[in-house]
């Protein structure tokens, strides 16, 4: 393979690992979301005590992540029609998960097989390209979604979930909607937001330092 091409495949899999381990981190980071329970007073919004809404929480994401094949929600009330709505998701999150591992894995034996020829990309290293691309994309759909958070969420959905409508839950049949308001979600897309651009900043600015140096 050509040192050109390596170089663009290694900057196609740096966005890639910058992305989905973003994406990543509140779905795995289970703290994320229990700091969310005592500033949203989501003990009263449910009724239940701050352990229990944890142990619902935990229990509907280690569905959604494919720890556990049986869905539940803890102490709280779930419908066919909420349970099909978190089959979906599942297949986003472990898909995430998927591209993570294996885009990772990838970008390791592309950085061994480049140790030797360091090409450039118009001057500029791989990770350069990759985190300016992501980086540029993430800014402006940012910027979208700034304007107007409960429209953005209401894209994403019809985006991701195509012609269902099951995400649209009913509370007193799916009582974990209770604990999950739209602020959580929305402080979620800002982290995954920050993890992004402070990545793509991190690779930008080693770039600048390599050219200095050359």
């Amino acid at each position: 393979m050509k040192g050109k091409t390596l170089a663009l495949v290694q900057a196609i899999l740096l966005a890639l690992v910058i992305l989905a381990g973003s994406i990543a981190v509140p779905v795995l980071c289970r703290p994320v979301y229990y700091l969310h329970i005592g500033p949203m007073n989501l003990q009263d919004a449910a009724g239940l005590p701050a352990e229990e809404i944890k142990t619902a929480y935990n229990e509907m994401m280690d569905f959604c992540i494919g720890l556990n094949d049986d869905f539940s929600v803890g102490a709280l009330r779930w419908s066919e029609s909420g349970r099909a709505h978190f089959v979906d998701v599942r297949k986003l999150f472990v898909l995430d998960l998927r591209v993570l591992a294996v885009s990772a894995v990838l970008l390791i034996a592309v950085t061994v097989l480049r140790r030797k020829n360091k090409t450039l990309l118009a001057g500029h290293t791989p990770g350069f390209w990759g985190a300016v691309g992501l980086g540029v994309s993430f800014l402006v759909i940012g910027g979208l979604a700034a304007l107007g958070f409960d429209r953005a969420f209401v894209v994403f959905h019809k985006v991701f979930f195509p012609g269902k409508d099951n995400w649209l839950f009913d509370y007193y049949e799916d009582q974990i909607i209770t604990v999950l308001p739209a602020e959580f979600f929305r402080n979620c897309a800002i982290l995954i937001l920050g993890l992004i651009l402070i990545s793509c900043g991190v690779l930008v600015g080693f770039d600048i330092v390599k050219r200095k140096r050359r």
